[in-house]
């Protein structure tokens, strides 16, 4: 069957289309979203201003972007991969120049109604493009050295524009999910050995590189470094924001405080309660039982995504349905360690939870091409 036959026999035709959508994935995404209206309207004190409100507004726009990318059909976003990859790139390489700062970092551009940030779109569309490129390419040369550079080229170069910004969290995610789809497309096991010993170098470049002209970081990350590694160093100061988290985490207990009763929270005590450390309210207020359900419902999602993934007859539905989830995986995984002392704090927001337009609209037009790849293959 040529590519074209293919296209026209997977694209249904009226409202079939939306009877093909996989609702069952849109409720849990409606519902890890309302966990984080709840949150958000719990840390402003029981007011819906000023984060529970935007957020929602902000949901609705983006399930609404979910829905429109789940009716194109799926070949349009191939064939678009390279223009999204590009204009992402730019948009990039224009924070160098016009960006907003904000927390000591330039990663926003400001467009009147919301401040964009390009590293986030960026996490999406180098995987539609990584999904494109081998879909194009016979499997057989997956792991030809020269087919091999071309996409580590893709990753790379937008993972050094964000770690100018800088932003660790997102690069990291970058070249974790990146490296995820090369893996899934059959790219020999080798070259990830070889990546892993060179990070291990570049590990330990980075710790003898602090204190001299060629450091390797900024002086706020190796602080980040020194506080997972030792959070009782500076208590009050550069452990201050892990060390509330665990009081927080510690003190929600099997079934929590309550909800809206947390101290850590309603106190002020812990910094960033309405971004990357929400999850560490919800657990206060909800307990072990509220946290363990949230990360329930994330693994069902990914369930859904790798089911319409193994569903798909062609390789870019596969592949790019199994990068999103790898992408969704990455941002809770980082971010619950991140607030429970497993890894350093590198600013990942909790998906759909956390406070934030940028994440929220990127995400949920990914899942539009989970929707797409489900919608559009043929039945």
């Amino acid at each position: 069957m040529s590519y074209l036959e293919y296209n026209a026999k997977a694209t249904p035709s009226g409202f079939r289309k939306i009877l093909y959508l996989n609702w069952p994935l849109t409720l849990l995404l409606a519902s890890v979203a309302g966990v984080g209206f709840l949150m958000l309207y719990s840390v402003a004190g029981g007011s819906f201003s000023p984060w529970a409100e935007p957020q929602f507004k902000r949901f609705l726009l983006g399930m609404g972007v979910m829905l429109v990318v789940g009716m194109v059909p799926i070949w349009f976003w191939r064939n678009i991969s390279v223009v999204a990859y590009l204009i992402s790139v730019a948009l990039l390489l224009a924070v160098e120049f016009f960006g907003t700062v904000g927390m000591g970092a330039q990663r926003w551009i400001d467009i009147g109604f919301m401040r964009l940030q390009p590293s986030e779109l960026m996490k999406i569309t180098s995987v539609m493009l990584l999904a494109a490129y081998y879909d194009w390419l016979p499997p057989e040369r997956s792991s030809r050295l020269i087919w091999v550079l071309l996409p580590l080229l893709m990753i790379l170069f937008p993972t050094l524009l964000v770690l100018r910004q800088p932003d660790l969290g997102t690069s990291i995610l970058l070249m974790a999910a990146g490296g995820g789809v090369m893996f899934l497309a059959g790219v020999h096991w080798a070259y990830f050995a070889a990546v892993i010993g060179a990070a291990v170098g570049l590990v330990s470049a980075v710790f003898q590189s602090r204190g001299t002209d060629w450091q390797l970081l900024k002086d706020y990350q190796y602080r980040r470094i020194d506080t997972f590694l030792d959070p009782s160093q500076d208590p009050l100061g550069a452990g201050y924001h892990i060390t509330q988290s665990k009081i927080a985490l510690g003190s929600g207990g099997w079934s929590g405080r309550g909800y809206m009763q947390g101290t850590q929270s309603r106190l002020n005590f812990l910094p960033e309660k309405h971004t990357d450390f929400i999850f560490t309210t919800l657990a206060e207020e909800f307990g072990f039982i509220g946290g363990l359900t949230l990360l329930s419902l994330y693994m069902l999602i990914i369930v859904f995504c790798v089911a319409t993934a193994l569903a798909a007859k062609d390789r870019f539905s596969s592949l790019v349905s199994l990068g999103v989830a790898i992408t969704f995986f990455l941002f809770f995984a980082v971010n619950m360690s991140m607030v429970m002392g497993l890894a350093p704090v590198v600013g990942v927001p909790l998906p759909l939870v956390s406070y934030g337009g940028s994440a929220m609209l990127v995400l949920l037009a990914a899942f539009g091409l989970v929707q797409s790849a489900n919608v559009h293959r043929p039945r």
